[in-house]
């Protein structure tokens, strides 16, 4: 086996890589006043049968969405026992969904329609069973269709340290896309 070409000290200060960093010239997009106080999916696009946003779902996130500023999208779930991986911490694979909830409703509240294109996504500190996630995420530019949106998950409050880390790719589509018989 070879040595990754990156130095294991290196330390990136944003979850973006070169990859799921906006281009120069993509745009910062204004808040949709459309968007309303508070983001919800509504029954008509996805329904409530979502893992991540689906309130009623009984082994889901259940994340409830508390706001938005602008682009930024704010959330939080609490991690169940269901959603275990090593004895009582989360698994990653529940946090980087937890990650892509928020992010892609950070990409809705841009008034476009969209699905995940790439995410990556860093750990940084275990998550435990029982504790709650706070989640926060915003757009830093859209060119074309690609959206730019990076995001955070924190443990012990919206300004407690940095749990998990996120940036993605986010594709708009037409609505047709949710909508459509499958």
């Amino acid at each position: 086996m070879t040595a990754p070409t990156e130095s294991r000290s290196a330390k990136r200060t944003s979850a973006a890589s070169e990859i799921t960093t906006p281009p120069p010239g993509a745009t910062v997009p204004a808040v949709d006043p459309a968007a309303g106080q508070e983001y919800e999916l509504s029954d008509e696009v996805l329904g409530n049968e979502c893992f991540g946003c689906g309130p009623h779902v009984e082994h889901g996130l259940q994340m409830k969405r508390i706001g938005r500023d602008g682009t930024t999208a704010y959330g939080e779930i609490v991690v169940k026992r269901e959603h275990q991986g090593a004895p009582g911490l989360a698994h990653g694979g529940i946090l980087a969904t937890a990650m892509d909830e928020i992010l892609g409703t950070s990409a809705w509240l841009t008034g476009g329609r969209y699905v995940t294109g790439r995410l990556e996504t860093d750990y940084l500190a275990p998550v435990p069973v029982g504790s709650t996630l706070y989640l926060k995420a915003w757009c830093n530019g859209v060119e074309g269709r690609k959206a730019y949106i990076e995001g955070e998950g924190r443990i012990g409050g919206p300004d407690g340290p940095v749990a998990v880390r996120a940036a993605a790719i986010f594709v708009r589509v037409p609505m047709e896309h949710f909508t459509k018989q499958r």
